[in-house]
């Protein structure tokens, strides 16, 4: 009986193991399935570089003079962030597509055409990109990578407040976003830009109770009087930079602020800056911590 008894729990055993093996594999295959039928379309550079830090394929990315990532080589342009080819994205039958809140009403209704439901995400702030980052990465069990880029960013806006803690005042800031065409809006505190300089311990000229973007005049930007000047030059930059040194060279009006009299106007180009949060905003916001306060002491980067 005792050998009977000690085969059968040696037969139990191995049931049990060579079950649990099964288990682990068909569900490991079951998991890699789900990961291929995922086919992921990215519509803004934004989205592409969140995919990059999480390690996620992709089936379509936008077409863009920004280094796409080497993994991204080979994948199909879908056409610029602001003019998504919908056709092309429908082509390639994607399970997500994802843009960004601030294009939403530009071309939200295209995709509705085609029966394509496209996620925007919110990314007006470092703190909603953090979310993204950290939700995208439980969907796609990515949790790993989500808390890799986070770590490097809470870095960065610790650095930030450490650096604007002893300052007296608040520098008072101008964000400015040019636009092809020889014109520019002002960003508010509830723009990207904006929250930035919220992070630099700076103080946003122009706030809002909910507008990312105001058209300024003259005499509300000559009372501000300025401190710094951050100039974004998010489409066609090229041409905005030049439209914005024609502006500052030829109009008395920005001659009279601090900023421009101190050579506190500075350029924000990509890819560090953009009208959206992204993962270089942990470089972004070191930067524009410095050019808030530069002559910072002690030991801070």
């Amino acid at each position: 009986m005792n050998g009977s008894r000690k085969t059968g729990l040696i037969i139990l055993t191995i049931v049990a193991v060579v079950g649990i093996s099964l288990a682990v594999l068909f569900g490991f295959q079951s998991h890699q399935r789900a990961q291929k039928k995922t086919r992921i379309v990215a519509t803004t550079y934004a989205v592409v570089q969140i995919a990059d830090k999480l390690d996620l394929p992709l089936a379509g990315v936008p077409t863009t003079e920004n280094h796409i990532p080497a993994r991204y080589k080979n994948v199909p342009r879908v056409g610029s962030p602001m003019n998504p080819n919908v056709e092309k994205i429908a082509s390639l039958k994607p399970s997500v597509v994802y843009s960004v809140t601030t294009l939403e009403d530009q071309f939200g209704k295209a995709f509705s055409k085609r029966h394509i439901k496209p996620y925007f995400l919110d990314l007006t702030s470092v703190a909603k990109l953090k979310h993204v980052v950290t939700q995208m990465g439980h969907q796609y069990q990515r949790q790993a990578q989500a808390k890799r880029a986070i770590r490097q960013i809470n870095a960065a806006e610790k650095r930030a407040r450490q650096r604007a803690k002893d300052q007296p005042t608040k520098v008072k800031v101008l964000v400015l976003m040019g636009l092809p065409g020889a014109s520019y809006m002002a960003g508010t505190n509830h723009s990207y830009i904006g929250n930035l300089v919220v992070l630099a311990g700076g103080k946003n000229v122009f706030m809002s109770k909910n507008q990312e973007y105001i058209q300024p005049n003259d005499e509300a930007i000559k009372k501000a009087r300025p401190d710094v000047i951050l100039r974004l030059e998010h489409a066609l930059p090229k041409m905005v930079t030049a439209q914005f040194n024609q502006a500052f060279k030829t109009d008395p009006m920005w001659k009279t602020l601090p900023a421009v009299k101190n050579h506190r106007v500075y350029d924000l180009q990509e890819p560090d800056f953009d009208a959206t949060a992204n993962m270089r905003a942990a470089v972004a916001l070191q930067k524009i911590s410095r050019w808030l306060y530069p002559h910072t002491g002690g030991n801070n980067q």
